[in-house]
């Protein structure tokens, strides 16, 4: 390593590693699928600090998430990430930006072949953008005579375990759409996607509201960490 551009240098960065150990030079020679969470990581945040290699740092971001590893991302946020040593606002914005990009993806792949009469194509279109929220959140869907989306809203946010919703706001906004049926989600941040009887008796009410104008509640799901409940195939509605 160069001693000028050391004595120059603010902070470590993936070039002071041994070339072995150079996630660059191993991404280009392997291809990205090589590298582990750290690496990747170490080659979006560039540098590290004074007091360590950009790879050390990465490890530290992977340790803040526990046993969620690489995806606890996703529910990392600014102030969470710049409470930790070595990553300020940009970095933190970089690696929220990649959450995003992930989320995005993923969803987005899903998209050609959603089917939304399906509650399990449903769910796995939704499940990015659900499944890593820190609070419940409640999310209308609304659909065309032939089951085409014409949009989602985002109905609730409520708190680490309550969301509640009234059949009047839902209403509402199905009407403002044109909705001939419409499907509700929300997760639940425990990773349990079991409705609680909360949840039953709020579907109930819904389905209830929704034949006095008209509109058909195809179905209410419940997201959780990677699963999903369908109130659908369980008989609620």
């Amino acid at each position: 390593m160069n001693q000028h551009s050391k004595k120059n240098s603010d902070s470590f960065t993936v070039k002071d590693l041994p070339e072995a150990q150079q996630p660059y030079e191993k991404c280009e020679k392997y291809g990205a699928s090589f590298l582990t969470d750290a690496e990747l990581l170490a080659v979006i945040i560039r540098s590290g600090s004074k007091k360590e290699h950009s790879i050390d740092l990465a490890y530290r971001i992977l340790a803040m998430f526990e046993d969620k590893g690489i995806a606890g991302l996703c529910h990392a946020d600014m102030n969470g990430l710049t409470g930790l040593f070595g990553i300020g606002r940009v970095k933190a914005l970089q690696l929220m930006c990649v959450a995003e990009i992930a989320k995005r993806i993923a969803k987005s792949a899903a998209g050609p072949t959603v089917s939304f009469d399906s509650a399990r194509s449903v769910a796995m279109y939704y499940m990015e953008d659900m499944r890593h929220l820190e609070r419940e959140q409640t999310l209308a869907v609304f659909l065309d005579a032939k089951m085409n989306l014409i949009c989602d809203r985002v109905i609730f946010k409520g708190t680490v375990n309550f969301s509640m919703f009234e059949p009047r706001d839902i209403l509402i906004e199905a009407l403002r759409a044109g909705a001939v049926s419409m499907i509700m989600l929300h997760n639940h941040p425990t990773g349990d996607p079991k409705p609680s009887e909360a949840d039953i008796s709020a579907t109930v009410r819904l389905r209830q509201a929704c034949l006095l104008v008209g509109i058909r509640l195809s179905d209410h799901i419940v997201i959780g960490n990677g699963t999903y409940t369908s109130m659908r195939e369980a008989g609620v509605i």
